[in-house]
């Protein structure tokens, strides 16, 4: 089903699942958190929190009468951040939780993310594959226009967050940095006036239509209303989060956009504990990662995504961690992710940078001048089945990838490799990594080189070698 992906259950509503759908997922997951956590003799508790989309209501109706008629005990706790869940699933020993929302998507569309006990995600790979076999052969209906059964609300629940967001935020005071905050008509609508409480707020009224721009900070257009707006006002920086508001993400005091695998060590610096490691993607820039070593930490690589950061963080006791696509993990918060933590971490070296007479772009210049770096360029590459070639057993993405890993050999020797999600290759000169996406029909690629016309000749052959040319 197109509705089941590596990470969590996301799609559009109407089309690639329905209410329907939702509930026989509700009837599947008290079963599956019960045995993934080793839950015997009573009801597995399990916390459900939803975002502003305009179905969400419907859908957590629909999530929540599942639950309960699978045998699950359900808490509910309203509107809230991704974050959120993830804290008071942890916090309060919830035995899983279901987050309804689609995060970045269009409006249209909408999902839900499952954790089991402490936060761990529970992907494709460790549940969902069960579930979505259970929904496929399952013929339950939810009622059209029918109403969850009536549960027990968390209470006192976003005092009790802010609070603790308040206690982790940076050491250094934001007195004197003027900024601004894009809440995207999202989730952090809800904490961003008592959280930044000096900031200029756009767009900080819930809205599930998202009728300002898109909920995806990673789009140029996303962002363009902020860096106007710092522009105009002369503001030291902005911050712009996603839909729900798990993800963070920086324009400079010129507007320009801060890629965010270039902050892993500015919140590396901002976070305080006694570990040394800290976690990045197979596409972090090797000017974040060359950065992190010379500031006394130990980079550590890992897969791209949620499911495979979370798990490594426990598994290390990493202090922090971070992603090309925003996302910033921290130990103190159970490992997971938080854009609102990172935010303020981040501002607060900003802050720190202003009194010590630097802009955030002069903070930023030893780590970004290092490389010249091209982003992630998305190349939407897929055969019809039909088509696939049998014969080897490769599509069309394989072929792809295949082409590519060809023409980077005439950049130079290989210093190193990495299979672990795509293949990252590394060059005296730079690297390139290459990967299929998880959860959408495209390849992913990221080069990096020592100059922009290193990085011009590197990128022109590679997307020549993805185009079959």
């Amino acid at each position: 089903m197109g509705f089941f992906k590596a990470y969590d259950m996301r799609g559009t509503f109407g089309v690639d699942f329905d209410a329907d759908t939702v509930y026989r997922v509700g009837l599947a997951l008290p079963s599956l958190i019960a045995r993934l956590d080793g839950v015997t003799g009573r009801r597995p508790r399990i916390l459900v929190g939803r975002d502003g989309r305009t179905t969400s209501g419907v859908v957590r109706n629909a999530l929540v009468a599942g639950l309960v008629d699978g045998g699950a005990e359900v808490e509910d706790l309203g509107l809230c951040t991704t974050s959120m869940v993830y804290w008071f699933t942890a916090a309060d020993g919830y035995d899983g939780s279901a987050m309804i929302t689609a995060s970045h998507n269009p409006p249209t569309d909408n999902g839900v993310k499952v954790s089991m006990r402490t936060a761990l995600p529970v992907g494709y790979a460790t549940g969902l594959d069960e579930v979505e076999r259970i929904v496929v052969s399952g013929t339950e209906r939810f009622a059209q226009g029918a109403s969850a059964p009536e549960v027990a609300a968390v209470g006192n629940a976003l005092p009790r967050y802010i609070e603790w967001q308040k206690a982790h935020r940076g050491s250094f005071p934001l007195d004197g940095l003027r900024f601004a905050v894009d809440c995207s008509n999202g989730m952090s609508s809800l904490l961003a006036h008592e959280m930044f409480p000096s900031a200029v707020v756009l767009n900080g009224e819930i809205d599930g239509t998202f009728p300002c721009h898109s909920p995806n900070p990673l789009k140029a257009e996303a962002r363009e209303q902020l860096a106007a707006v710092v522009r105009e006002k002369r503001l030291d920086c902005g911050v712009i989060f996603d839909g729900d508001a798990d993800r963070a993400m920086f324009v400079d005091e010129k507007g320009g956009f801060v890629q965010p695998d270039y902050l892993i060590p500015v919140v590396a610096r901002a976070t305080r504990g006694s570990s040394s490691k800290v976690l990045h993607d197979v596409r972090t820039s090797r000017g974040a990662i060359e950065t992190l070593r010379e500031d006394g930490f130990e980079p550590v690589m890992v897969p791209v995504g949620h499911a495979f950061a979370k798990p490594k963080m426990r598994e290390l006791g990493a202090l922090c961690g971070g992603e090309l696509a925003g996302h910033y993990y921290f130990g103190e918060f159970f490992g997971c992710d938080s854009g609102v933590l990172a935010a303020s971490r981040i501002l607060g070296e900003v802050a720190k940078a202003r009194a010590d007479g630097k802009t955030f772009s002069e903070m930023m210049e030893p780590i970004v001048s290092r490389y010249a770096n091209s982003g992630e360029l998305n190349f939407r590459v897929e055969d019809p089945p039909s088509l696939k070639l049998r014969r080897t057993g490769k599509d069309a993405k394989d072929l792809a990838i295949e082409r590519v890993l060809e023409a980077a050999g005439a950049f130079g020797a290989i210093k190193g490799r990495s299979d672990m999600d795509g293949t990252r290759l590394e060059f005296a000169d730079g690297w390139i990594n290459i990967r299929k996406s998880n959860t959408e029909p495209y390849l992913r690629l990221v080069a990096e080189h020592r100059d922009a016309e290193g990085l011009r000749r590197w990128t022109s052959a590679l997307e020549a070698a993805i185009g079959g040319r």
